[in-house]
């Protein structure tokens, strides 16, 4: 008989309990900060005429509301609102105004002690 040497053993094959646990998922990287919108335009008239309706230029105030909203409506631009507010509260000015003047000449001219000899 021969002395014959068993197959030298292979390296058994592994159990699920015999191998290792993957390693975890890395964390995700922190987000980066977002960056700026590059949200819509705003309306430049629109926003003058808001403001300026503020410092007594209700007709500019008026003209610049209608030209902006018009922009607005052709460009899709931001500010619609501002341009609305500009025109109402310009022409309630307007109207104040023009009130006020008739009211005043109507008391001048009631209380005018003017006589013709």
């Amino acid at each position: 008989m021969t002395d014959s040497a068993p197959p030298p053993a292979s390296a058994p094959e592994p159990t699920p309990a015999s191998t290792p646990a993957p390693a975890p998922a890395p964390a995700p990287a922190a987000a980066a900060a977002p960056a700026p919108a590059t949200g819509e335009k705003w309306n430049v008239l629109s926003i003058i005429a808001f403001v300026i309706v503020f410092f007594g230029f209700s007709l500019i105030s008026v003209i610049l509301g209608f030209v902006g909203l018009s922009q607005i409506k052709k460009s899709g631009e931001r500010g619609r609102a501002l341009a609305i507010w500009a025109i109402v509260l310009g022409l309630i000015s307007i109207v104040v105004g023009i009130i006020f003047w008739i009211v005043l000449s109507a008391a001048l001219v009631a209380n005018s002690t003017v006589t013709v000899n």
